[in-house]
This record gives C-alpha cells, structure tokens and sequence, in this order.
C-alpha cells in the first residue's frame, strides 16, 4: 500500500516523472536552496531523497527574493536522452505586480551536470514542457495580469519551444481559461489514445484547492472540461484527514498503471492551520470507457493500493546526523551551502555568523522540514559570543516574520547566556529567560513540537531543563504567514515549517559556531 502523505513536510507542488524504471518527484524550494527538491522510487511506495537540482549561484540566484517568492513549481520532463527543468523565480509578487522570469536548463543525469539557465519569458508561472509524439515540444503555463480590474489568471498559455535552440517559437496561445473554480494554474498536458489532456490546478491554493482536466482532439482546443467536475478536491468535506489537494501531475507506470501526484495538507484540526505546510501524496488513476481520468471518489485518500511494481526499499535516513556531509535533508536559506560560510565535517558543523533573522541576503540558516506534528529536534552547540551581536541556537522558523528562537548570547558584560526570542507577523517578543552559561563550554539545545505548542530546553552539563514556555507552533503556518494590509498582499505563505541551525553576526565580528550533531525525531520513529 501506498501511505499518504509519501512526501511529508514543505514538499508542495510534484511534478512526476517515469524514465524507464525509475520515478523522479520534483517539488517547488521558494526561497531555498538547493532549488527544486528531487525524491527518487521505483516502486512508488518507497521514495528517496536526492537533494535539489539547482544547488549554486551558477544555476539559481535567490539572494533578497521575498518570503515565500523564488521557485514556484517546476516541470520535469525527458526528451532527447536529456532530463528538461522549467522552473519560475519569483522575484516579486506583491502591491499586484509580479516579477517571473523562467528558465530552462538540461542534463544527461538527474544527478547533473546540470546546463546554464537559459531565459524563457516572464509572462506567468508553474511552467512544464510537453513533448509531443511528432517530436515538437510545447511550453505551458499560467498567464498573469498585472492590469487593475482585470482578472489576473488569465488563463493556461501554450507556446512551442524549440528543443536544439533552446528557443520559444511562434506566439503564445490561450488554449484555456480553466473552470468556474477559477485561478487556472499549475498545467500539465498528456496525450492517450488520440486525445490531449489538460490537467491544471484551480481554486486557489486554500481549502477550496483542487484539480481539473480537460480534453480536446487538437493541441489547440478547444479543451471540453471534464462534465463529472473536478479530477480532485477536499473543499466539499473537512473532515478529510488530507485537504487543500490539488495540483496534480499524471505518471504511468510500466505496467500500465496511472497515478496522480498532487498537493495536499494536513491541518491542526478542521480546517485549521496547517504547520507542516503542502506536502505531496499519490492517488491511483483509473479511465473510463470514454476516455477520462478518474481518482477514486475524487477525494484524497490516506492508505491506496500500490502498484503492481518489484517492492524496491530505500535505507532510511538516521535520526543523528554527525555531519559528515550536508545531506538532502537539509536545506539553506537564500544562499548555497558553501565554505565561505558553512563546513561540515564529522562531529562538527561549523556555520559562520550571517544577517540578522530579517536578512535576505546572506543569512545563515541550516534547516530540514517537520514532517510530524509530533517530533523533536536536538543540538549540541559550542559558541563564544563577544557581544550581544553574536548569536547562535536552534530555531523553528517558517520565514523572516515568523519564527521561535533559542540562542546563546553575550550579556552586557560579555558573559555567555541563553535566552530566547519569538516573532510572530513581525513582531518580535523577547522572552524573560536568561540562563548564564559558563564560557567556552557545549550547550544541547532542543525543540519539541507537541501539536500547536512549540517548547524548548536545554542541558549544560547540569541535566537537561525545559523552558517556561508553551510557544505557539501554529504561527509556523501557511494560514498566519499570509499577509494583507489595506486589501492588497504583501507576504505569502507558500512553505512549511523548518527546524535548524541559524547563527548572526551583526557587527561584522567573524564569529563562527560549531553544532557536534543534530537528531530528528518523530512520534513514530524507530530509527537509530
């Protein structure tokens, strides 16, 4: 069986992708790095971590993007014996402007190397390739309006884009403008059996989320909506235990099996904040006997049959990482990991002081996603700070207004201590603890989540005491990231709760802070 969510934690908008054997999920990054999220399986019930395929500057230039603004859905696709990735950089998206530029870069290996970018069109987002049988390639995508009074999806584009030349041909074409739903996004297209299928995201990326499919005989349309309705929604039922699904990607597999990737959330009660953010989950498809896809019910399902593949486990991931090198767990925030500012090496990670927790150009956060409501994160840090400028601990952080944070200091006399500081909405609360620390000595530093209530404490070297405070987790959320003064959007919430290693140095002092290990754990976890 296929258990849902296969994805768990910040893993939103899949695009799935079958060459031979093999099934690759590439999910959207935003604002980190390494951009574009890739999980690997050949069973579709076992999947494996690859990393991110845009992991330098080279490839991807995040630095000042908003929260929330970066990559936006990518489309993976293969042709030519070459993997293709389209993706979008969001550069800006508030006060009603959007600012797109998409790419498109190619590799031999879905491990790289990986070509320099090469500029599409900045029109609109969730850009994806599809390869036609008579060898020509078309781009897709949503079209944004910037105009006042104007419907700003303004529908699905198609425009052909030449494979060699790495060139668009011709105009673009709107081929739809989605459903009464509205918010036409996210297209993918598939032919079968003499029809073309769209498939694209509607309703918002809310509690009102969903997918579509539409078919027409020719590329161009007109594209007759599905008359069942929707492909996939949980907007008519809250009591789902997976809601806001939606934006789905098809895969056949080589038993001639269809399968649906798709966005999903599972809230802190009905249809309450969702911490973990948009996580990715699977639904098998079946077709009709006049041609149209169908999901069981239409809804998302937690458990449903896998499909008739060789069961191929993957190792799992161990709870205590001892840095030997970063990871695919991990992930840094608007600049690639590098030793200009942090190094791993067994035992010891040491991450040089950044900007300010307000910074977006080179802070210095190393993080990995929650996946559980239930979990707990635990760091061994050894920092000497000269001044109150200097600070280094463990955060749970969702984005540069909203975050919890226990750090070690220097008091006004130099002396070490630990404390810790929230921010909610921008704005920052400072919590009355202040433990003195002796000089020069490891501090554990852990978090745990209990549901909506965020705790810390630590141990140095005097047995392990927990905070007097009962933090509120759910600010770590889509739903309270969301920001709207005097009805227009300001900040976004596209992401998901993080957990990790964040040091600042806002004097310019070069200070550095070493963490021993850090152990991720989950309520279900056996791991060692």
């Amino acid at each position: 069986m296929i258990h849902n969510p296969v994805l768990r934690g910040f893993e939103p908008d899949p695009v799935i992708l079958r060459v031979g054997d093999d099934h690759y999920i590439a999910t959207s990054t935003f604002e980190w790095y390494p951009g574009v999220r890739l999980h690997h399986s050949r069973d579709l019930v076992n999947w494996r971590p690859l990393g991110g395929i845009l992991d330098s500057r080279r490839l991807l230039d995040l630095t000042g993007v908003p929260d929330s603004g970066g990559i936006w859905a990518p489309g993976l696709s293969y042709a030519d014996g070459l993997f293709h990735l389209v993706f979008t950089v969001v550069d800006t998206y508030a006060e009603g402007w959007k600012d797109l530029p998409n790419y498109v870069t190619t590799a031999p290996s879905i491990e790289g190397p990986w070509s320099d970018p090469v500029p599409l069109h900045g029109r609109g987002f969730d850009v994806s390739l599809f390869h036609d049988r008579d060898g020509r390639s078309w781009l897709l995508n949503m079209r944004f309006d910037w105009r006042p009074g104007r419907e700003s999806f303004a529908g699905i584009e198609l425009q052909e884009y030449d494979r060699k030349t790495q060139a668009l041909l011709g105009e673009p074409r709107t081929i739809s403008v989605g459903t009464a739903a509205g918010v036409a996004e996210g297209p993918h297209l598939y032919r079968r059996e003499g029809w073309y299928y769209l498939v694209h995201a509607e309703g918002g990326t809310g509690y009102e989320h969903g997918a579509a499919v539409a078919r027409s005989r020719d590329l161009f349309g007109p594209y007759e909506p599905d008359p069942s309705g929707p492909l996939l929604t949980a907007r008519h039922d809250p009591s789902l235990a997976l809601q806001k699904a939606g934006h789905c990607s098809l895969v056949e597999t080589a038993t001639g099996e269809w399968y649906a990737a798709h966005i999903t959330a599972r809230p802190y009660g009905e249809r309450g904040r969702c911490v973990l953010g948009r996580e990715t989950a699977l639904q098998p498809v079946t077709w009709t006997a006049d041609g149209w896809p169908r999901i069981a019910g239409g809804i998302p399902s937690v458990t449903v049959p896998a499909p008739a593949l060789p069961s191929a486990p993957v190792g799992r991931e161990h709870a205590t990482d001892h840095f030997e090198s970063l990871g695919p767990e991990w992930s840094t925030l608007r600049r690639p990991a590098g030793a200009d500012w942090v190094e791993p090496a067994r035992g010891r990670l040491r991450i040089r002081g950044g900007q300010s927790p307000a910074g977006r150009r080179s802070p210095s956060l190393v993080a990995r996603r929650v996946t559980a409501q239930r979990c707990s994160f635990e760091t061994s840090l050894t920092f000497e700070p000269r001044t109150s400028d200097h600070l280094a601990g463990l955060t749970a952080y969702y984005n540069t207004r909203n975050w919890h944070y226990v750090y070690v200091t220097a008091d006004d006399d130099g002396s070490p201590l630990l404390t810790a500081m929230s921010c909610a909405a921008g704005d920052r609360t400072a919590h009355p603890v202040a433990v003195p620390l002796a000089p020069g000595r490891p501090v554990v530093l852990r978090a745990e989540f209990e549901g909506p209530v965020l705790r810390f404490a630590y141990d140095d070297g005097h047995g392990p005491n927990v905070l007097p405070l009962d933090l509120d987790a759910t600010v770590l959320s889509d739903e309270h990231a969301d920001e709207f003064h005097d009805g227009q959007l300001r900040v976004l919430g596209f992401t998901g709760a993080m957990l990790g290693l964040w040091v600042q140095d806002l004097d310019g002092g070069a200070v550095n802070a070493d963490f021993a290990y850090a152990k991720y754990r989950t309520t279900e976890d056996e791991r060692p």
